[in-house]
């Protein structure tokens, strides 16, 4: 089909940077001749030539008198240093990292709407990377809309982007513990949140096409097939070892030091925290959280009977340790259950200054520390954050993590690791359900062993982040000029805060009318706040269906502020 040729031009660059992004074209290559891509895509002269020019004046790629065009070789790129193709070790997900530093930029307002971006020659030479890989990254914020190409000009930041809606109120600490009551708004959530009928926006859990278990599966049948009877049988209350082994080695990424042998293997997070609690605090006493925090959490300690004291956390840096300082002391505490690296429903994620600060808090109190790092493997920055345990080996803290965010919600794999507690932490798992299913373990401990997981989870946070900017835009369109929206450093769940008088729970039932499920605010507090907040869940692959529900939702919802 001949293309229109008022925008062929565009079209040429899209091929070229689609070529060099896939590795078709890679350094020192010599890109098609204009004659070779009239004829092959029926462009007109005029449309590759022009196309070619905003190419080179962007330093995509170099022309060579009587010679052509060609992708810049690695000399040119950087001296020293450079790989044969254009890259360095790494550069597979260099772009995604460049790309989060350049989004942070613009979201924090340093990069301004209408601020040209360096060229890609300037990136290349200030970050030591490769053409290819600057190119990618600004090929992924283009199509995130949040910056443009303007020809002959270079890269600008678009006049509209995913900041222009505020970002939620920091919430204030309780003045007294609650005593938790939520189980019956949680299982009128749950009760539609697993429903295939209902448009999921409520239930964070990723869809199937972004887990890409398949592999995993396979490995599963084929222990089942050849050693079905031999992993038909009870193991170590700790867990299979080669799994624990792995964990070991997969924290170590983190900065952890976790001994195999300090490490509980469980079923899934919650059965983690569960071992926590029972572990660390007794029925009647007080635990501080985050305000909001999970509400799984919350009804585990509705069921365990422990108190909630909920303490101020904002948007941006998380729990307030002043504040968590001032609550220790005047109200007798047993521990303190947060969330590590990125809290769930908020999405931020604490620095590391601050968790420090943290630790000398509940150090000098001798308070533990319960850390929830479920969502630790989804961070979009261009480090992995270190979790509390992490910052100091010596600190009173029991980590809990799963896989059931990042490979396999089904096979309810967890863990609990705490050198101090590994004992009593074992003895309660052996009073409460002895050991977990063997057979589930060594499949994904063969998976992790291959290095399968590590790539599947670069994929995964690619995924995961675009799936959030696809949310977060449509919300910013569809809702009421006045709505606050959360800025996640990782996971998949944006935290919406609406005007007061605004009602989530009538807002649910609405929206349940129309086929659409998500979460309302409420169930986040044990003392239910946030009744005029929601949670809306990223994990579902974004389509014109997810699109048109928000769009329903930003109806009812001024439907409801109308009247």
């Amino acid at each position: 089909m001949k293309t229109n040729r008022s925008t062929s031009h565009q079209e040429v660059v899209r091929i070229i940077l689609d070529a060099m992004r896939t590795g078709q074209l890679s350094a020192g290559d010599r890109l098609p001749s204009v004659r070779a891509l009239m004829d092959q895509h029926l462009f007109s002269g005029s449309a590759v030539q022009k196309a070619y020019r905003i190419l080179t004046e962007q330093g995509t790629v170099i022309s060579r008198p009587q010679s052509g065009f060609y992708v810049p070789g690695a000399k040119q790129n950087i001296a020293g240093g450079q790989h044969a193709h254009g890259g360095k070790p790494g550069d597979a997900h260099l772009y995604q990292q460049l790309a989060a530093l350049i989004r942070d930029a613009i979201e924090s307002g340093t990069l301004a709407p209408g601020a040209r971006l360096p060229s890609v020659r300037e990136v290349c030479e200030t970050r030591g990377i490769s053409i290819s890989t600057a190119i990618q990254a600004y090929q992924l914020l283009a199509e995130r809309g949040l910056i443009q190409a303007r020809p002959r000009s270079g890269y600008f930041v678009t006049g509209s982007h995913n900041a222009t809606l505020g970002l939620p109120r920091a919430s204030a600490s309780a003045r007294k513990a609650s005593t938790v009551s939520i189980s019956n708004a949680v299982a009128v959530f749950l009760e539609y949140a697993h429903d295939p009928a209902y448009i999921q926006l409520g239930c964070a859990v990723p869809d199937q096409a972004f887990l890409r278990s398949d592999r995993l599966n396979a490995i599963l049948a084929r222990g089942a097939r050849r050693n079905g009877a031999h992993h038909n049988t009870y193991n170590s209350a700790r867990g299979c070892e080669d799994l624990r082994q792995e964990i070991a080695r997969h924290t170590m990424r983190a900065g952890c030091a976790a001994s195999p042998e300090d490490i509980i293997v469980t079923n899934g997070c919650t059965e983690a925290v569960t071992l926590a609690l029972m572990t660390l605090v007794r029925r009647g006493d007080t635990v501080a959280v985050e305000s909001p925090t999970y509400y799984g959490l919350l009804h585990t300690l509705e069921v365990l009977g422990i108190k909630v004291l909920e303490v101020a956390t904002s948007p941006v840096r998380g729990v307030d340790v002043e504040a968590l300082g001032k609550l220790a002391d005047e109200h007798p505490l047993s521990a303190v259950v947060l969330a590590s690296r990125v809290n769930n429903p908020l999405g931020c994620a604490m620095s590391e200054e601050d968790k420090i600060a943290l630790l000398k808090v509940l150090k000098k109190r001798s308070l533990p520390l319960i850390e929830d790092d479920v969502y630790g493997d989804i961070y979009f920055g261009r480090e992995r954050p270190r979790p509390f345990h992490a910052l100091d080996p010596a600190a009173d803290v029991t980590y809990c993590s799963s896989f059931s965010k990042t490979i396999a919600p089904g096979y309810r794999i967890g863990w609990v690791y705490s050198k101090r507690h590994a004992q009593r932490l074992t003895d309660t798992k052996l009073a409460l359900n002895l050991c977990s299913p063997t057979l589930a373990q060594t499949a994904l401990a063969e998976f992790m062993a291959s290095g399968a997981y590590e790539a599947h989870l670069r994929k995964l946070r690619s995924n995961l982040d675009a799936n959030l900017m696809a949310l977060r835009r449509a919300v910013e369109a569809c809702f009421p000029p006045d709505t606050k929206i959360s800025r996640p450093h990782g996971g998949f769940a944006l935290w919406v805060e609406l005007r007061r008088g605004a009602d989530t729970q009538k807002l649910f039932t609405a929206a349940l009318e129309r086929g659409i499920c998500f979460t309302p605010g409420d169930i986040f507090s044990g003392s239910r706040r946030f009744k005029n907040c929601l949670r809306l869940s990223a994990g579902s692959v974004w389509d014109d269906r997810m699109y048109s529900s928000i769009g329903i939702l930003g109806e009812l919802l001024r439907e409801q502020l109308i009247v």
